[in-house]
């Protein structure tokens, strides 16, 4: 492999983009393939968070009991376009069995193998794409007016965290205060996740990892993959608007739009988008030191470059459908009782579709049916987080490494 293979990585938000960076490394010759430039898709609006402390599935037992109370609810972290809710009942169903307790276990312990690892692999990309001022070390903090709300937003999650060995502090009101001084007074509870880090500029950070990439002699064809060309079990050629591109492998990497491409393949996977919204807003005079997350009203403030990031939720809806972000504007006036001097002035919104199966657990691995095509994508609220770990697991499965850990709770023929 001297001369290494020609790979085409489709899809350049953080997953496709640490994955060409990865492959391209080990000295592939690799073309990311988006019709938009890295990093602007659904990785551009998160909030930012690196995250060991993710170890829940989306779905849990309780989170079922809820679900009528937050469809009522017109600022609740829940939202459902009923027109979809037909295409969409598969899926909710398949969400529902995930909710039995021994597969949220299993899902957590597998969740857990893979946030456990996420450290190391941003830290190389940290290091050599030169990306150290966009993160910040500090921990993720969640609130609360009262320790019983927070001691109940939290349960599943400390459980966990107990279980895997994820650091965590519970803070008293001073405590809180002197840590957050910014915050409301009338917050009386915190939960701080110590080992969590935080990015400053996630799009900048996704298009750093992509000028590593192209610095080492990587390409980037700015098209639309449209389809494959197969000999035997083989894909030979990727169909894209700019024209037929010969490979010798493929790394499937296209966050909720994976599903298409991956059923062309042979592959049929449950694959749904959970829409999520956020709106920026100017940094008051005193604002934040890290992100901070309100267990009554289930919204993230994340300080970025730019301002504060104002995130939370998810809409169950069609990837394609038109934006509505009445729900995350109607967040602003909760979000300034939690930090008084933020101003309501909303300097942009976005949409973006976050890929999520209805286990909790992405696709990482070879495909089943299709010899040189690699599957990489599902992560829900984690693809920051598990961005470059991915990356790196691709990499090794193409080289035909040991990745260092059981991948069989991510592999695509797995039941979902």
């Amino acid at each position: 492999m001297a001369d290494g293979l020609r790979i085409a990585v489709i899809g350049a938000g953080i997953v496709g983009t640490a994955c060409a960076f990865f492959l391209q490394r080990d000295g592939h010759r690799v073309t990311l393939i988006d019709p938009r430039e890295p990093g602007t898709g659904t990785s551009f609006g998160n909030a930012g968070v690196i995250s060991q402390g993710s170890v829940s599935p989306v779905g849990t037992p309780g989170l079922l009991l809820k679900v009528p109370a937050l469809l009522l609810d017109r600022t609740s972290p829940l939202a459902i376009r009923w027109a979809y809710l037909p295409r969409l009942l598969p899926w909710l169903l398949r969400f529902a069995l995930a909710c039995r307790p021994a597969r949220v276990e299993a899902a957590a312990a597998a969740i857990a193998a893979l946030t456990e690892r996420c450290d190391r692999a941003h830290d190389l990309v940290i290091q050599e794409c030169g990306l150290g001022d966009l993160v910040r070390s500090g921990g993720w903090l969640k609130v609360a007016r009262s320790k019983e709300v927070l001691l109940d937003a939290t349960a599943t999650d400390r459980r966990f965290w107990d279980r895997f060995g994820r650091r965590y502090e519970l803070l008293e009101a001073a405590d809180l205060r002197a840590l957050e001084p910014a915050l409301a007074r009338d917050l009386v509870a915190g939960l701080l996740i110590t080992d969590n880090r935080y990015i400053l500029d996630p799009c900048a950070y996704v298009q750093g990892i992509a000028r590593g990439f192209l610095e080492r002699g990587g390409t980037y064809l700015r098209a639309e993959a449209r389809g494959f060309a197969f000999e035997a079990s083989r894909i030979v050629t990727v169909g894209t608007t700019a024209g037929p591109l010969p490979v010798d492998g493929v790394v499937l990497a296209a966050g909720a739009f994976s599903k298409r491409l991956a059923a062309l393949a042979g592959t049929r996977l449950p694959l749904d988008a959970e829409r999520g919204y956020h709106v920026m807003l100017p940094h008051p005079e005193r604002t934040l030191g890290r992100p901070v997350y309100s267990c009554e009203h289930g919204f993230v403030m994340a300080p970025m470059a730019a301002g504060i990031r104002l995130t939370g939720g998810v809409e169950l809806a069609s990837p394609w459908a038109p934006p509505d972000d009445r729900r995350i504007r109607r967040l602003v006036p909760l979000a300034q009782r939690l930090l008084p001097g933020l101003s309501g002035e909303i300097l942009s919104t976005w949409q973006g579709c976050r890929p999520t199966l209805p286990d909790s657990l992405p696709v990482i691995g070879p495909s089943p049916v299709t010899a040189n095509l690699w599957l990489a994508f599902g992560h829900q609220h984690i693809g920051l987080t598990l961005g470059p770990l991915t990356g790196r697991i691709v990499a090794d499965l193409v080289a035909g490494r040991d990745p260092g850990l059981d991948l069989s709770p991510y592999r695509p023929d797995r039941p979902i």
